[in-house]
């Protein structure tokens, strides 16, 4: 994992990024696309969390798993939003992990993979990513339909996996944040 200098929570030279409804979805997807590409994910997102130094903001496992049910998709889902502190926080993390996963995030996106192995790999990413989808989020909405449609998740699941190697690297968080803070679909 590369060194990733984070100010104090308190910063107040941080942006102060409220995510709306979409937003929200957005993260919890990439969230879990994070999961699906690695088995022991939630573990993981502990581990940054702590290498962070955001354990005031996720003290455990289920004040992560609590701001994370601010998406309207989930079965159990919170109302309100996230305070900037903890929208800065996720994304923070989320940042790590894709860092972390960069070497398989370019394997799934490499033209230059053989293309055999490649289908594979989505296969393997469409399962457990569906798994969890199933899972956790409410099946009636019609976005977590589509997730789950065999000829429309391929496009969507590649727009995540696309956004997370985007998201890692210099610059990262700010790319993501922009992302998340675009009011475009």
């Amino acid at each position: 994992m590369t060194d990733v200098s984070v100010p104090a929570v308190s910063d107040p030279s941080q942006p102060e990024a409220v995510l709306g409804r979409r937003a929200l979805e957005r993260l919890d997807l990439l969230l879990l696309t994070v999961e699906s590409l690695d088995l022991n994910g939630g573990e993981a997102m502990l581990w940054a969390t702590r290498q962070l130094g955001f354990e005031t903001v996720f003290p455990n496992r289920v004040e992560l798993w609590k701001r994370r049910c601010h998406n309207p998709l989930r079965r159990s889902t919170r109302r309100g939003s996230l305070a900037a502190v903890e929208t800065e926080a996720l994304i923070r993390i989320l940042c790590a992990m894709a860092d972390r996963l960069y070497p398989l995030l370019h394997q799934l996106l490499s033209s230059k993979e053989p293309a055999h192995l490649t289908e594979q790999r989505w296969a393997l990413l469409d399962q457990r990513l569906g798994d969890l989808i199933e899972e956790r989020m409410n099946l009636r909405r019609g976005a977590i339909q589509r997730l789950l449609d065999g000829q429309q998740a391929m496009p969507l699941q590649r727009q995540l996996v696309l956004t997370l190697a985007l998201a890692a690297g210099p610059g990262g968080v700010d790319r993501l944040r922009a992302s998340l803070l675009d009011p475009t679909p």
